[in-house]
């Protein structure tokens, strides 16, 4: 994509993840409904389930892109110093990645426990 597509680029994103979020939840809501487990060993079994795994994994990768590109788009209209913006961005970024490797941990744990 060009330079004149990038906001496309972020659009396009901020609307695939939207959509994924929202039947994930969805999802996520009829199952806690009909059969939520009962215990921390019923949860893990249920986490360890290879699909259920991959869509958790897909669902957080979502959120924190979503969770990007929102955070990224208002400070590049809303803060006009670069550095204060370069600032703001780098320590969001850090802070995305920990969430990241957080829930790449506890999805681990869960499926070898």
């Amino acid at each position: 994509m060009s330079r004149r597509a990038s906001g496309l680029r972020a659009w396009f994103l901020q609307r695939v993840t939207a959509i994924y979020l929202l039947f994930f939840m969805l999802y996520m809501l009829q199952h806690m409904m009909l059969n939520a487990p009962d215990d921390l060993a019923a949860w893990r079994g249920w986490v360890a389930q290879p699909l259920v795994g991959l869509g958790l994994l897909l669902f957080f990768a979502s959120l924190l892109l979503h969770a990007w590109v929102g955070i990224r788009d208002v400070l590049i209209d809303y803060v006009h110093p670069t550095a204060i913006r370069v600032t703001i961005l780098t320590l969001t970024g850090f802070a995305l990645v920990g969430c990241a490797l957080w829930v790449l941990q506890i999805i681990f744990l869960a499926t070898i426990a």
